[in-house]
């Protein structure tokens, strides 16, 4: 009998699967499919203060072991998402959840934080410094030490519950931004988010995004988000979630044996909507066949 358990800075979870945000939004949606209580966790849709339609379309495409999405944040807003979203996922939803909250500016943060953080279903909350979609914020905050310290100090003052900042790969130095949250009081660090990309139209000649470029995600990436989830484990001390190109449960033991205590799973979901399920039943056989007992035991074990 193996052992999937892992803790979050004092939140048991199950087993390290969690849907990662953008990719399952709200849960109940997935819970049509499936008893979604099979899940370590998972990260909501991305939430700021005030509703966003998102960008203009086409903002997604296909491409070679992957896709490019600029979505654009799309959400109903925080007080939307706590008066609607949350009561709708508690009917299906029995655990703790992970709050993904984004901005575009420090006060908007802020504001998302305070309120989020005094719903009693969410468990931890993972504030999005690394989104390559949207002007004037999100991945804006994520590129520079600086920054990121800056509103890791500012959201951890309003702030109970573990907070994640999650980190944009489309820097020089990932380990220092992840000390530098640290530094500033993160309880963990979530990475990656997704990789700057995008696609040409060969009949139009243009971009097929509207918004040009947008976030480049799926398996292809995975081999980048190891590196980093690796190199940020050598520079701080606190819990990783790794995700990027995860869609096995090979690559969740990869990822652990990286840094990560837990996993998210993001594109996966999009192809096949089962696939968090498959790689949470798939995992204790995969744990078996390596002979390994206990995953928190790995955590970090290729250092």
């Amino acid at each position: 009998m193996v052992n999937t358990k892992v803790t979050l800075s004092g939140l048991r979870l199950d087993n390290p699967v969690i849907p990662a945000s953008g990719t399952f939004g709200f849960g109940y949606e997935f819970a049509e499919l499936y008893d979604i209580n099979i899940l370590g966790s998972f990260s909501f849709k991305g939430t700021t203060a005030a509703p966003r339609f998102g960008n203009p379309t086409p903002r997604i495409a296909e491409c070679t072991g992957g896709m490019i999405n600029s979505v654009g944040l799309q959400n109903p807003g925080i007080d939307a998402v706590i008066a609607h979203e949350l009561p709708k996922l508690k009917a299906c939803f029995h655990k703790p959840v992970i709050a993904n909250i984004s901005g575009f500016s420090l006060e908007e943060y802020v504001h998302c934080c305070e309120k989020i953080d005094r719903e009693e279903q969410v468990g931890l909350i993972e504030v999005n410094v690394s989104c390559p979609n949207v002007h004037n914020g999100g991945m804006a905050f994520g590129t520079c030490p600086e920054s990121a310290a800056e509103v890791t100090r500012a959201v951890k003052a309003v702030t109970k519950k573990p907070v994640y900042i999650k980190l944009s790969p489309n820097v020089t130095d990932i380990a220092e931004i992840a000390r530098a949250c640290e530094e500033a009081g993160a309880d963990g660090i979530s990475l990656i988010n997704t990789l700057l990309g995008m696609r040409i139209d060969l009949k139009t000649r243009k971009p097929v995004i509207a918004n040009k470029m947008g976030g480049f995600s799926g398996s292809a990436i995975f081999p980048v988000a190891l590196r980093m989830v690796y190199q940020v484990y050598e520079a701080v001390r606190i819990p990783i979630i790794g995700m990027g190109g995860v869609s096995a449960a090979e690559d969740v033991v990869e990822m652990m044996l990286a840094g990560a205590t837990a996993v998210q799973i993001g594109a996966a979901n999009l192809i096949n909507p089962y696939a968090s399920k498959e790689i949470i039943e798939q995992l204790p056989r995969v744990m078996e066949r390596m002979g390994i007992k206990n995953l928190e035991e790995i955590i970090g074990g290729a250092h």
